[in-house]
């Protein structure tokens, strides 16, 4: 390798020189860029050079090869050289593809920026429409939980809570307004108002009765029998000879008004459960709910009276739920009792007897003298041994909540149905919105229970709140996630509520100035036990009218605290307490606010009494009442006084504050107040009929001979819902 400005060493290959100006040492030429240098510049090599004129050497030093400067490649052997002439040409198409990639010419430029707007303009379009698609979707979409009852369905649906009702009729489903449906039900009926169902999870695992049970850890268990039927029928004293006690003594107004479960033994031995519900009509969600864990349905039809329309709704209960039915004819020891009678009107709704070839058992008893009972627990055995009931013990317990209510003593004491596992006492349980850990069981007599095998009915103490009746309530692993799942269906409850609670519309204000006069009864509802709170809640939002409208703003289990007075003092309420009575503080609050406090214990009373407080509410009609009837006999034109009829009283009597009709040929001229009544030339308060007066009337001096002056009152009607 040569040095820098050095000739050529001896190991070094000689070059070869090519013709150029005299005195020129160069290497050939390399095939790399050479820009617009003449051929056989001195010191060319294969990088970029560039026009530098050429020189000895680069930067007119001898000597130099193209190969000194890094990065760049070196002279090839063997490459062709070009000519001047096709370097020109090569740069001039290397600048016409750079100037093609930079777009081309201005016109192109345009076209191009024209498209590119064009194509922008599209996709937002595109953008625009696919939200406007998905805020459609959404809006025709409900996000809700399982269990909402159809009063919010029907909310969140903004339609009337009775066409709910309807299309559940029409599915052969018995809903009332507060009973909750179930994620099927809940599909189907917003299907058929156009609308999809999203529903929200608290994120808990649904664990199923059955779960996860290997055949060999299940043991018989004790059969759930729910007793049902019409109000006076029987069921409790029924009840009350099998258990050996007396329920309907303690129930206000001799009926039953709460869900009881109680444990009873037959003279075999043998455990059976047993749910009594309420008859009335206003408790039909919990006879549902009676009939949901059961697994043998009791429907008691006294024998001397008929089927009423409870027994039937009982029946169609217990049929939708799947349980067998045994129908228990009671009362056969008095005189009019008439057992074929009533065979023959079950079988008119599709119940037909054993004895009279069907399927459905039946037994007469006397719930009184006991005739026929221990026949009757034999048939209950029997549907049990068929039915083959089985149940794990040996596992965490999953049961439902019976009843709940506040005890000032004990706290929130939850009636549990065990349907699964064993509870024990120190378990962590989770019912609906509540949790807590089992602090202390007893049975339905009070006696202390350290665990509760399946089918076994116990009151628990400990849960932070009072649970719906008919919430599941299972065991959890820890209190930590007993609370979080807790809270999540507590949030979810809220954004519930806070979603079904309706605004004042447009729409609704012209349908209220169209009434005329519309009124709302405000109400807060307390009771003893969630499941009347919620019969009672449900018979008075029944009595809505759309003159009339009643408002549920608050139900709740326990006393009536100061903090209900308040609610109803801000909101213009009455408070109805059911079994409860309000406190010291909270009585005194209600006398200085002036808030209205009901107390009952029969839900027939609080019914009425609110009915009554509606139609008092409710504009009374204005009907007219014809009083008297004058002939017009003479008219006498008087200056300065006008006209004044001669007139003969031809019916009642007419007085100076009575209204009157002018009537000509049947037709009616004026209607106004009389200004003058004389007899003679005396003003008199008074003309009965059979004598003659003398009659002007304000505003009309038109009288003609032959008219008849009809005399009426108005009088208002109350009206009745």
């Amino acid at each position: 390798m040569s040095k820098r400005g050095l000739p050529a060493g001896p190991g070094q290959k000689k070059r070869t020189r090519l013709p150029g100006p005299p005195g020129s040492t160069t290497s050939p030429p390399s095939p790399g860029y050479q820009g617009n240098r003449p051929a056989g510049a001195p010191g060319q090599g294969g990088g970029y050079q560039g026009n530098r004129p050429g020189g000895p050497g680069q930067g007119n030093r001898p000597g130099q090869g193209g190969n000194q400067r890094t990065g760049q490649p070196g002279p090839k052997p063997n490459a062709p050289a070009l000519t001047p002439e096709q370097a020109e040409k090569q740069i001039q198409e290397q600048i016409k593809a750079t100037l093609a990639k930079l777009g081309g010419n201005k016109g192109g430029n345009n076209q191009n920026r024209a498209k590119y707007r064009r194509d922008k303009r599209s996709m937002l379009a595109e953008d625009r429409e696919a939200l406007r698609a998905q805020n459609e979707l959404d809006a025709k979409t409900l996000k809700l939980t399982e269990f909402i009852s159809a009063n919010d369905l029907a909310s969140l649906m903004d339609v009337n809570v009775n066409e709910v009702i309807k299309v559940c009729l029409s599915m052969g489903m018995f809903v009332s307004i507060n009973q909750r449906l179930d994620a099927e039900a809940i599909t189907v009926i917003a299907d058929e108002f156009g609308f999809d169902v999203e529903f929200l999870s608290a994120e808990e695992e649904e664990i199923s009765i059955d779960a996860g049970d290997a055949e060999e850890d299940l043991r018989p268990r004790a059969p759930i029998v729910t007793i049902m039927g019409h109000v006076d029928h029987g069921k409790t004293s029924l009840l009350d000879y099998i258990r050996d006690a007396s329920v309907a003594k303690g129930e206000a107004g001799g009926i039953t008004q709460h869900i009881g479960a109680y444990e009873v033994r037959t003279k075999s031995g043998q455990p059976i459960t047993f749910l009594d519900t309420p008859g009335h009509e206003a408790f039909t969600a919990m006879r549902a709910r009676g009939a949901k864990v059961t697994d043998i349905a009791i429907i008691v039809v006294a024998a001397d009276d008929s089927v009423m329309p409870q027994t039937k709704e009982a029946i169609n209960h217990a049929q939708a739920a799947g349980v067998p039915i045994i129908i228990a004819l009671n009362k056969i020891d008095k005189p009019a009792a008439n057992p074929e009678k009533i065979r023959e009107e079950l079988s008119q709704i599709n119940i037909l007897v054993e004895e009279w070839g069907g399927k459905y058992q039946s037994q007469e008893v006397s719930a009184k003298s006991g005739i026929g009972v221990e026949d009757l627990l034999e048939k209950v055995l029997l549907e049990a041994e068929l039915l083959d009931l089985k149940a794990n013990p040996d596992r965490g317990a999953i049961g439902t909540v019976i009843e709940a209510s506040l005890d000032k003593g004990r706290g929130y004491v939850t009636t549990v149905l065990v349907q699964t596992g064993t509870l024990s006492v120190g378990d962590v349980i989770l019912a609906g919105p509540h949790f807590g850990r089992v602090k202390a069981m007893t049975d339905h007599r009070g006696k202390k229970m350290k665990s509760a095998p399946p089918a076994t009915p116990v009151q628990v103490l400990g849960l932070t709140g009072a649970p719906q009746a008919g919430d599941r309530i299972q065991v959890m692993e820890t209190e930590r996630e007993a609370r979080e799942i807790a809270t999540q269906r507590l949030q979810l409850a809220r954004e519930q509520t806070i979603r079904t609670k309706k605004h004042i519309t447009l729409d609704e204000i012209g349908r209220r100035l169209a009434i005329g006069s519309f009124k709302e009864l405000n109400i807060l509802v307390k009771g003893d036990v969630d499941g009347s709170v919620e019969a009672l809640s449900d018979s008075l939002l029944k009595l809505s009218t759309p003159e009339v409208k009643v408002n549920i703003l608050s139900k709740g289990v326990g006393a009536i605290s100061e903090s209900d007075v308040l609610l109803a003092s801000a909101s213009d309420a009455i408070i109805i307490g059911f079994q409860v009575r309000p406190s010291q503080s909270a009585r005194k609050l209600a006398e200085n606010e002036q808030i209205d406090i009901r107390l009952y214990s029969i839900i027939y009373n609080a019914i009425n009494e609110v009915k009554d407080a509606m139609e008092g509410m409710l504009a009374p009609t204005v009907q007219e009442v014809v009083v008297a009837n004058a002939e017009v006999r003479q008219v006498f034109n008087i200056t300065k006084v006008g006209t004044i009829a001669g007139c003969m009283m031809t019916e009642g009597t007419m007085t100076r504050k009575t209204k009157v009709r002018v009537v000509r040929d049947g037709i009616v001229l004026h209607t106004g107040d009389i200004q003058d009544l004389k007899r003679f030339k005396d003003d008199v308060s008074e003309v009965r009929q059979g004598y003659e007066c003398g009659i002007s009337i304000k505003g009309f001096n038109e009288l003609q001979e032959g008219d008849n002056i009809e005399g009426f009152e108005e009088k208002e009607i109350k009206r009745t819902l």
